[in-house]
């Protein structure tokens, strides 16, 4: 995943690889985004989502933006080392 790569392009990455979200889940995903205010932590956060549960768990997602915003994190790096922490994807 790029630094910089927007929500849409990760999502649309997903679906070029064959992982089919819902409109539904696209629009939670987007809903949850919203709280992260953050493209990239939003990215990372699906992407652990999805290693970690295999498939799309809107609970687990919103939880792990939760994880990010208390402990204020800003960078990718930053959630890695959170997640890692956590034992998360």
């Amino acid at each position: 995943m790029k630094r910089e790569q927007l929500l849409a392009d990760y999502i649309e990455h997903l679906w070029d690889k064959g992982f089919k979200l819902t409109d539904e889940q696209v629009k939670f995903i987007y809903f949850a985004r919203q709280y992260a205010d953050n493209d990239a932590l939003s990215c990372i956060a699906l992407e652990a989502t999805l290693k970690t549960q295999i498939e799309f768990d809107g609970s687990f997602f919103i939880g792990l933006i939760e994880l990010l915003n208390e402990h204020d994190i800003k960078t990718i790096s930053q959630a890695r080392s959170v997640f890692k922490q956590k034992g998360i994807g």
